[in-house]
């Protein structure tokens, strides 16, 4: 039986290899190789293999590529533990960013430079910094699974820069000003879609939430909005229902009167001959749930009508709403741990990020209140 460095004894098949561990086992007369940076992941990674080699869906390293290798992680390592949503943006990731450049690479000939150079080729694009740290994730992720699994000798997406934008690209925390929150909302009185941006400035949910709201989550009794869904878009599949994107997402706001007054009246906007009561709220004129797409067309017809009247506006999205929403309330003097759980932030340091932004001119302005004073 092997022994570690310090003597102890290893379990049946598992050798210490520099810092890491590698395993070995016959499968119908073949030896496999995997490695692991501990003893409990070299033999998680030995049972992985087994079970590849017994199911069939084992390919030989050799002939592996980047391709089949990401079919294969997404669908037995992230299927059955990612929202479905998730895993569509997995895929819509590594389609549009990834695929391109490494996708039909033998895993065994990526080496670290290839990633970085596919990195540095994504920070010249302009993707969001969200893309970028997603991109990285997903394919650290999977050619970590495959180190784990022996596919491959070593990570080489461990070794690299991950990517970042360039400076001066950072996003920042976009919100209105309060004229031109009064003035959007003006030129959006003839919108079928006033309700939705009146809601979304009164309450900060995020565009899928509004679009999956339901007058059944409307809760008079507690005087709450259930949020408890979003709706999603898949290429070929159209709109779908799933849970909102984390699990503190799921939460109640407070429902007030102005608020109830706008879903009351969104609730009869289309007088449809027979009421369900489970028909999205904000809908089309046939009751069909919105697309993203539809609510960032209507924001940007309200925009252009604004410009083409002499006035400046700037480029602005539904997120601009949610961010409004929560500057807003944090001018009012709203405390941090409030705020989180009416966004439905998964942590504190989310909501303070927006305090960073919103407070500096908060602070010039009560130095300014205190200025006579001396």
């Amino acid at each position: 039986m092997a022994t570690d460095k310090k003597g102890r004894k290893l379990p049946k098949g598992i050798r210490q290899r520099g810092t890491g561990y590698e395993g070995r086992f016959n499968y119908k007369y073949k030896e496999y190789v995997v490695h692991g940076r501990t003893i409990t992941e070299t033999q998680k990674a030995i049972v992985d293999l087994k079970y590849q080699l017994e199911h069939g869906t084992y390919i030989p390293k050799s002939k592996l590529t980047l391709d089949e290798w990401f079919d294969t992680w997404m669908e037995e390592y992230k299927k059955n533990n990612v929202k479905r949503g998730t895993l569509i943006t997995y895929r819509d990731i590594y389609k549009n960013m990834i695929q391109e450049d490494l996708g039909a690479a033998k895993l065994s000939d990526i080496h670290p430079e290839h990633v970085q150079r596919l990195y540095n080729h994504l920070r010249s694009e302009e993707y969001s910094a969200s893309s970028l740290s997603l991109a990285a994730m997903i394919l650290d992720g999977c050619l970590k699974q495959a180190y784990k699994n022996g596919i491959i000798e070593t990570n080489p997406a461990s070794k690299v820069q991950a990517p970042s934008r360039k400076k001066g690209k950072r996003n920042s925390h976009i919100a209105l000003t309060k004229d031109q929150q009064a003035l959007f909302m003006e030129y959006a009185k003839d919108s079928y879609l006033y309700n939705f941006f009146a809601v979304m400035l009164r309450t900060g949910m995020r565009c899928g939430e509004m679009r999956g709201l339901k007058y059944t989550d409307i809760d008079k009794e507690k005087n709450v909005i259930h949020v408890q869904r979003t709706l999603k878009y898949a290429s070929g599949e159209g709109i779908f229902e799933d849970t909102p994107k984390t699990s503190s997402s799921v939460r109640d706001i407070p429902l007030t009167e102005d608020v109830l007054a706008l879903i009351e009246a969104q609730r009869k906007y289309w007088h449809f001959k027979v009421e369900k009561l489970d028909r999205y709220l904000f809908c089309t004129g046939e009751g069909n749930a919105l697309s993203y797409n539809q609510v960032e067309s209507e924001i940007d017809r309200i925009v252009k009508r604004i410009n083409e009247d002499g006035n400046e506006f700037p480029h602005t999205t539904s997120h601009v709403f949610r961010h409004t929403f929560a500057t807003r309330a944090i001018e009012a003097g709203m405390q941090p741990q409030v705020l989180k759980t009416i966004l439905g932030h998964s942590s504190l340091a989310m909501t303070m990020d927006l305090y960073s932004h919103v407070l500096p001119d908060a602070k010039a302005e009560a130095m300014e209140s205190i200025a006579s004073a001396f």
